[in-house]
């Protein structure tokens, strides 16, 4: 009965953690956007400047204009991608949305809890019943996983064995 109440607690004390983590992320955009826009304010010394003759540059043609446009979208979208490096990668199943991407991350890459991808079905399946046998110490697993059937455990470790290759496929 205790452990299932440390359990609970330690679920509630996650939980609240990534809500926290949220909100200071918030918090800390909200300073972001008041530094840039201080930043904008500041006044600049107007300077009498001496008109400037107009250079003369080749036109260029509309090939050209569209291939740079073209090129400079996938600038950005290439940073982008490497910016939000793996998220949303590849679909998982709502089991394991609700059971472990909060602390694992969406596509096992890692959060709060271990990094998920490149494991074993094996390796998972042991891991999981270890934890929720107890053998394996971890009040949060421990909770999550109390009450869940085998046949949940195994679907779960097969998913999470594939998550590698189905990053790689994605990166393609």
């Amino acid at each position: 009965m205790i452990r299932h109440i440390i359990a609970a607690i330690a679920t509630l004390l996650a939980l609240w953690a990534v809500v926290f983590m949220m909100k200071l992320d918030k918090e800390a955009e909200r300073f972001k956007q008041i530094h840039e826009i201080i930043e904008k304010s500041k006044e600049v010394p107007m300077q009498v400047q001496q008109p400037i003759e107009p250079v003369q540059t080749p036109q260029k043609s509309a090939a050209q204009e569209a291939k740079k446009a073209e090129d400079e979208v996938a600038k950005k979208l290439k940073a982008l991608k490497e910016r939000a490096g793996s998220a949303m990668a590849f679909k998982v199943s709502p089991l394991y949305k609700q059971k472990c991407s909060s602390c694992h991350g969406v596509n096992g890459e890692g959060a709060v809890g271990p990094r998920l991808i490149g494991k074993s079905e094996e390796a998972v399946y042991e891991a999981l019943t270890a934890f929720k046998s107890g053998k394996r110490k971890n009040y949060v697993m421990y909770g999550l996983l109390a009450k869940m059937s085998d046949s949940d455990l195994k679907a779960l470790s097969k998913e999470i064995g594939t998550f590698k290759e189905k990053l790689e496929a994605a990166n393609r």
